[in-house]
């Protein structure tokens, strides 16, 4: 389970990095909603669905729940079926909450992101000198970007798909090196909503198992 959930979490930062870098690559409808979505963004608030699919394809799980991130750096993932998850971070550490076991472990969130694609979250790099950025054009009724790896060997995601319905980021799906493909939808997009700090701060309740991985 901690090698699962801190995979997952990977892949969700993975995900929220290249959703909330812009600016650089050549114009194209696609690109110009990612910039449009980006802009000005400080806080946001859905609902989403995850679908995991293993390397034959097969579904292996759908998950639910609610996203929340107020920038800079923070953020909560709260699964809610079927099973209850949190994952949250306050800038400093990650937190994996696993309710059903009363058990919590925290990372050091630059080291839980190390070595990743996902450190374009902690700083405004452009998504261009990490990925090439390529316009897949409309389907489905969304404008669809995909983004690879300039150096695949060095990133445990090969491939991300974006897509937009206006300038609202609603899908998003990312292949790693293995041939795992997570599927996330977004639902009751809220942009900009007020949230409170305490949203994003965490201490695990008294007698709770707190795993530490705060190597560095």
């Amino acid at each position: 389970m901690k090698r699962h959930a801190k995979t997952q979490i990977l892949r969700i930062l993975l995900g929220l990095a290249l959703a909330w870098t812009a600016l650089g690559a050549a114009a194209g409808p696609g690109r110009d909603a990612l910039d449009h979505f980006t802009h000005n963004l400080k806080t946001l608030d859905a609902r989403f669905e995850q679908t995991v699919l293993d390397t034959e394809n097969a579904r292996q799980g759908v998950f639910h729940g609610i996203f929340q991130m107020k920038r800079p750096n923070r953020f909560r993932w709260d699964y809610l079926d079927p099973e209850k998850r949190h994952i949250i971070a306050d800038g400093r550490d990650l937190w994996v909450v696993e309710d059903d076991l009363n058990h919590v472990t925290q990372y050091y969130q630059s080291m839980a992101l190390k070595g990743s694609p996902a450190v374009l979250l902690l700083a405004d790099t452009p998504v261009d000198k990490a990925f090439k950025v390529v316009e897949l054009g409309e389907r489905q009724g969304l404008q669809w970007l995909e983004l690879v790896p300039h150096k695949v060997e060095d990133s445990d995601i090969v491939r991300v798909l974006l897509a937009f319905k206006g300038n609202d980021l609603t899908r998003l799906e990312m292949t790693d090196k293995f041939g795992q493909i997570s599927r996330f939808s977004f639902f009751d997009i809220k942009r900009n909503p007020k949230l409170p700090d305490a949203n994003f701060k965490y201490d695990p309740p008294e007698g709770w198992d707190v795993f530490k991985d705060l190597r560095g």
